[in-house]
């Protein structure tokens, strides 16, 4: 297993490298001139020309990105053209407000989504079958920004029980910080907790109709054990692959939410960069996102190996 680590990590290099090509790429197709926001409107041609030739913006493309790879090399990401500090300092900060947003979001979806698709299929036809289908296909019907906005609506606005915006950091204040962190945790969960019900459901009514669980409630085993010790696990095959895409999912979808609630995450920071111009940032972040991206991948792989011993991998045997 340890070799095939190693050899998912040398292979995800030309994905990054292919990641920063293209927002470098995109990010000089994309209308508007990072001198202008720094200079201001009063800026005059030759103090627009200096600050382009202290960035280095005035080089040619192939130029800033042997730069960029140059300083990427020694783990330099570049500085940022208008928080005045490094790339990999200002994203770093960011992170653990956005994984944090994100580990909760991904722990309702856990919850809810494994907890409704198993009831779903254990009572199939049933009330409790079709209200759990009901929930999830809401909440795959239901944008998470509009959901955001109506519970900014609904529980800040009306009901006064939650802040609008902000965050408050767990270490500080667990209180303050579930009191920050729940909706835009709902708002992005929603609708991965439809998906997720939706496949378990059809996993676990795959995994029933099984010969290893007829023998196993034939042999008179109680029904917990025989749903908890055998059909769950297998549940959990096909499932786990869903999860780490989900998890992306939400890593990803952070940008939309974090800026309806103000969250001073990863996701705002790189919006924020992306409306102002700011090419290093943009580039950074996006590189450290797909790193991260990566690495999750990875994980999975090994996830799905532990929970299928079948799979045998060439390069960790």
């Amino acid at each position: 297993m340890g070799r095939y680590i190693v050899a998912r990590l040398i292979q995800s290099i030309p994905v990054l490298i292919l990641v920063s090509v293209i927002s470098f790429a995109i990010m000089k197709l994309v209308p508007g001139d990072p001198a202008i926001l720094i200079g201001g409107p009063t800026a005059t041609p030759a103090e627009l020309a200096n600050i382009r030739a202290n960035l280095g913006l005035d080089q040619p493309f192939h130029i800033q990105m042997w730069k960029f790879y140059a300083g990427l090399v020694q783990g330099d990401l570049g500085m940022s053209l208008l928080l005045g500090k490094p790339v990999l300092e200002a994203t770093i900060e960011r992170i653990p407000v956005s994984l944090s947003i994100a580990l909760y979001s991904m722990v309702l979806t856990l919850a809810f989504g494994l907890a409704c698709g198993v009831i779903a299929a254990l009572n199939r036809n049933g009330w409790a079958d079709q209200g759990a289908m009901i929930f999830a296909l809401l909440g795959v019907s239901i944008p998470n920004f509009w959901l955001g906005l109506m519970f900014i609506v609904l529980f800040s606005v009306h009901l006064g029980w939650l802040p609008t915006g902000g965050y408050v950091p767990w270490q500080e204040s667990f209180i303050g910080w579930l009191r920050t962190a729940t909706m835009p945790a709902v708002s992005l969960s929603l609708l991965q907790i439809g998906l997720l019900a939706r496949i378990t459901r059809s996993t676990m009514l795959e995994v029933l109709r099984q010969d290893y669980i007829r023998t196993a409630r034939a042999k008179g085993l109680p029904e917990f054990v025989v749903i908890g010790k055998h059909a769950f696990k297998n549940v959990m095959i096909p499932v786990i692959t869903v999860i780490g895409i989900i998890f992306s999912v939400l890593l990803s979808g952070s940008l939309v939410i974090e800026s309806v609630f103000s969250v001073p995450g990863v996701g705002s920071l790189l919006g924020s960069a992306i409306l102002r111009r700011d090419y290093p940032m943009i580039q950074g972040g996006l590189l450290l996102v797909a790193w991260a991206l990566l690495m999750l991948n990875i994980l999975v792989d090994v996830l799905y190996a532990y929970f299928d011993p079948r799979v045998r991998y060439d390069h960790g045997r």
